[in-house]
């Protein structure tokens, strides 16, 4: 079993990849996370998630590399 950590996405980001890292994380579509994200935040008047996602921008470190896109077979030799 692979070692699963939280990171900020590289793949899946439109800002810092908060919400494409807790994607990721929790194998879960992006698209759910950013609007579940975005309800939270219309919800609470927008200053809570706007602190959180800051914090968590800060916090969350970055994935070193990025992931294997679909259909790379990698390095294969002989």
């Amino acid at each position: 079993m692979p070692d699963k950590r939280l990171h900020r996405s590289l793949s899946q980001k439109m800002i810092a990849g908060v919400c494409g890292g807790l994607a990721e994380y929790f194998d879960i579509d992006v698209s759910l996370v950013r609007l579940v994200f975005v309800a939270i935040s219309i919800a609470s008047a927008l200053i809570p998630m706007f602190i959180f996602y800051v914090v968590a921008w800060i916090v969350i470190p970055s994935q070193v590399t990025p992931p294997p896109q679909a259909g790379d077979k990698g390095n294969q030799s002989g």
